[in-house]
């Protein structure tokens, strides 16, 4: 077992809120030996939160390094506010999800926002609540750290020793880069997924018989809370609503090619648009960061206990890496669908071996 290194930070660290961002923060650095006090305007949800081990509950004397505020966006400004003004010795950050309406809002209040560095942990889960905290819920994620030209150096290294001692990886950004960005790679594919979710209300359950992964992948995060993400869209309508215009151009051309496929250039225009698609993927990056491809594999599962372990322990076995897995159930019939992402070096070898132990190959 490895021994995990020293935490970076150290005195008391003060959480403003103690949702699953705050609670899950206040688990990470009490595992680690820090000292986290924290605060909630619901006294039960402070007190879950407590109960939960995050932390302990915020005492007169307390005397933070530093604040991280975690609240809903709308009331970021005012908080982070009234954090500086009570504890003038402390730095202050918050992991709202848009970072330059706070920064604004801050500047128009007249407030000295020297010891207040903007962040942003681009981790989440679908549940919310202390309940649903998780001290790992940071490990290798983006932590987007947002400084000025006044922001001293000292300041600027308790928020990177923060995302570090959280496992997470620091990336210095402006305000107004990050929220360009997560317009792009968040916020629009939040309403995309809530627009293509909300088709499914009115639709046949025998169309809805037929879904697979492809619309469970594409409709997951619409599950999200609607007050929530009310707020964090308000908070960045500009940079969302151009990717919003350029997505609708975009579809609408294809809308317009389709309506006449045996016109010239109409399905050369979804060819293209499809092969962008492609290109756009290849983009994203992979496992640890690496920018290569998988192949992909879809063994036959028997939907009993057990099937599942013995298919991960014979990948073990075999010496074949799972980059990553997939689950469906197959309609009507007592089968699950493991579609398993291999290294295309390692899949002839993967097919072959799985095979000989008895596993049906459903495809390649």
């Amino acid at each position: 077992m490895t021994t995990p290194s020293r935490p970076r930070l150290s005195g008391t660290v003060r959480v403003v809120g103690t949702g699953l961002l705050g609670a899950s923060i206040g688990l990470a650095l009490s595992g680690r030996g820090i000292d986290v006090v924290l605060h909630d305007a619901s006294p039960g949800q402070q007190a879950l939160a407590v109960d939960y081990g995050a932390g302990r509950a915020a005492a007169a004397g307390d005397a933070p390094a530093l604040i991280i505020v975690c609240v809903p966006p709308d009331v970021v400004a005012e908080t982070v506010a009234a954090e500086l003004a009570a504890h003038p010795d402390a730095v202050v950050t918050d992991v709202a999800s848009v970072k330059l309406e706070p920064v604004e809002e801050l500047r128009r209040r007249g407030v000295d926002i020297v010891r207040y560095i903007g962040s942003h942990p681009l981790a989440g889960r679908e549940r919310g609540g202390a309940i649903s905290a998780r001290a790992d819920l940071f490990r290798a994620r983006p932590w987007v750290i947002c400084r000025d030209e006044e922001t001293p150096g000292w300041a600027l290294a308790l928020v990177e020793d923060l995302a570090l001692d959280l496992g997470a990886v620091p990336i210095e950004m402006t305000p107004e880069e990050h929220d360009r960005s997560v317009a792009l790679v968040s916020h629009l594919p939040q309403i995309v997924a809530s627009a293509l979710a909300s088709r499914l209300v009115d639709a046949p359950d025998t169309a809805l018989a037929l879904a697979g992964n492809g619309l469970r992948d594409t409709t997951r995060i619409a599950a999200s809370s609607p007050e929530l993400w009310v707020q964090i869209l308000s908070s960045n309508a500009a940079p969302v609503v151009a990717e919003l215009d350029a997505l609708i151009a975009e579809l609408g051309t294809v809308a317009d090619a389709l309506r006449d496929v045996g016109a010239a250039g109409a399905r050369r225009t979804v060819a293209e648009e499809i092969a962008s698609g492609n290109a756009g993927v290849a983009r994203l990056p992979g496992k640890h960061g690496q920018d290569r491809r998988f192949e992909q594999l879809v063994v036959l599962v028997d939907d009993r206990p057990g099937q599942l372990g013995r298919l991960l322990s014979d990948m073990g076995e075999i010496n074949v890496n799972m980059e990553d897995l997939r689950l469906e159930h197959s309609p009507g019939a007592q089968l699950g669908l493991a579609e398993i992402s291999v290294l295309p070096e390692a899949l002839p070898r993967a097919v072959e071996d799985l095979a000989a132990r008895g596993w049906q190959i459903a495809s390649v």
